[in-house]
């Protein structure tokens, strides 16, 4: 099995072709060779029958001993111009009355083939010659002492060795004709699949020619066989779920980059001019707390990227239990009042809903949610928390009235560190990842999460199954 899985494809298939096309060669060939050697027996038994025929009728007009005498030399007179026919007379004492020359078959045999099998083709070897032979015992019009017709055992046998020696001829031939076709059918064969190959060797190439690089290319679709269209789209899908993944991945790496390298550049900077010459306690302090500040966000980004990378592998398990939303919110608003009057923004809650799921996963997907509310929300404005029941789930929206996204920005608002400045400006308050982790978070618990900006009002829309 392992050999056979060495071979190419190429060889397979015209090894098919060969071994198909030496099968119906040699099925056909068997078929030929049984049909003439039946239609030699069919002429010979039409000769042997008619001989057959022909003594029967004259041993009906043999009355006396005499007449069996004539009967023999009329026999071997009507045999005379017939080549390769022999006959053979034999009576009820096993005594051969009449042979030709070259009969010399075996009398016990000739009247065991007559008693048990008459009239039936038997073939008779002597010496080196083959013959086919009836086999019958016939009546004459003479009466044996019972007062019935005396009977005798006639055989009648025609020569074949030339039947033979065509067979032997047309076999020959036969063999060298399948072995002739065989070879052409596998050169032929090999063309037409190596050929019939030519576009997946094609795509081949071009597979190969796809690097990390060059992942935005694609196999043609339109110009091959349809049997390879299906494969070619399917490599082409994966391809481009590929380049998305690869192409996210490179965002990711060089967001991290630029993320932590502010904040380590701070750290470092200010190590630098703190050590550059005494300073007091009180100083000391402060550019510690300062620091620690800088580590605290460096740790809450490092503990985010964990989770979404536990996430992206389905790693992330809620404990469910049953909540009550409308409770949780309202939890989430005493949380955030006071950034709320500070900005002089009001929070305001419609609905109530129950869901199954994880109480500290859910209050983070939605503190994630309104903290982006607030700071994005214009000042003396509201922040709607809306719950809705749905047959199967329930729906969280958090709409702020503020500037709205662009709709090419819309589609990657969650996408990890992406920000709609292009500048791409470090904030204080976040680290980019908020609502990358309630999609996480959202899918995690068989959910969705969906945003939208129109008018002035941003808002986005948590789909949970109720279990």
């Amino acid at each position: 099995m392992r050999a056979l899985s060495r071979i190419s494809l190429t060889q397979r298939l015209t090894l098919m072709f060969v071994l198909a096309a030496s099968s119906v060669l040699l099925v056909l060939g068997f078929v030929i060779a049984s049909s003439v050697e039946q239609h030699f027996e069919d002429l010979d038994m039409e000769v042997l029958s008619g001989k057959m025929e022909l003594t029967r009728q004259a041993l009906l007009r043999v009355h006396t001993q005499q007449g069996l005498t004539e009967f023999t030399h009329q026999l071997a007179y009507s045999l005379v111009g017939h080549h390769g026919m022999e006959v053979m007379v034999i009576d009820v004492d096993d005594t051969v009355i009449f042979a030709t020359g070259h009969a010399g078959f075996d009398p016990a045999r000739v009247m065991r083939q007559a008693i048990q099998a008459p009239d039936q083709p038997a073939l008779w070897q002597l010496d080196a010659q083959t013959y086919r032979g009836l086999a019958a015992r016939l009546p004459t019009a003479m009466a044996d002492a019972a007062g019935q017709p005396l009977q005798v055992f006639v055989a009648v046998a025609a020569d074949i060795v030339h039947h033979q020696t065509y067979m032997q001829s047309f076999l020959q031939t036969l063999w060298l004709f399948v072995a002739g076709a065989a070879l052409l059918t596998g050169v032929l064969g090999w063309v037409a699949v190596h050929r019939g190959l030519t576009p997946l060797r094609a795509m081949r190439r071009q597979a190969q020619g796809v690097t990390a690089q060059q992942l935005s290319q694609r196999l043609p679709v339109n110009t091959i066989p349809r049997e390879l269209a299906e494969l070619a789209q399917s490599l082409n899908e994966m391809l481009a779920r590929l380049e998305v993944a690869f192409q996210r991945l490179t965002d990711f790496s060089s967001d991290i980059a630029h993320e932590l390298r502010t904040p380590v550049s701070n750290l470092l900077t200010q190590t630098q001019v703190t050590l550059s010459r005494a300073r007091s306690a009180d100083d000391y302090r402060q550019i510690l707390e300062s620091n620690a500040e800088e580590f605290e966000r460096m740790a809450r980004m490092i503990s985010d990227m964990l989770l979404l990378a536990k996430s992206d592998h389905g790693l992330v398990l809620p404990q469910r239990d049953g909540l009550s939303l409308a409770l949780e919110v309202r939890a989430l608003f005493d949380y955030f009042d006071a950034v709320a009057e500070e900005k002089n923004v009001s929070l305001r809650l419609l609905g109530d809903g129950s869901v199954s799921a994880d109480r500290l996963m859910l209050r983070r997907a939605l503190g994630n949610l309104l903290s982006n509310a607030l700071r994005h929300a214009d000042p003396v404005s509201t922040v709607t928390v809306c719950v809705s029941g749905l047959e199967h789930g329930v729906e969280i929206s958090v709409a702020n009235q503020g500037e709205a996204i662009a709709p090419e920005h819309l589609a990657r608002v969650f996408d990890r560190f992406f920000r709609v400045d292009p500048a791409r400006q470090r904030s204080s308050e976040g680290t980019g990842l908020g609502l990358a982790i309630t999609q996480s978070i959202a899918q995690a618990h068989g959910g969705t999460i969906r945003a939208a900006s129109n008018d002035g009002v941003t808002t986005f829309t948590v789909y949970l199954p109720r279990t």
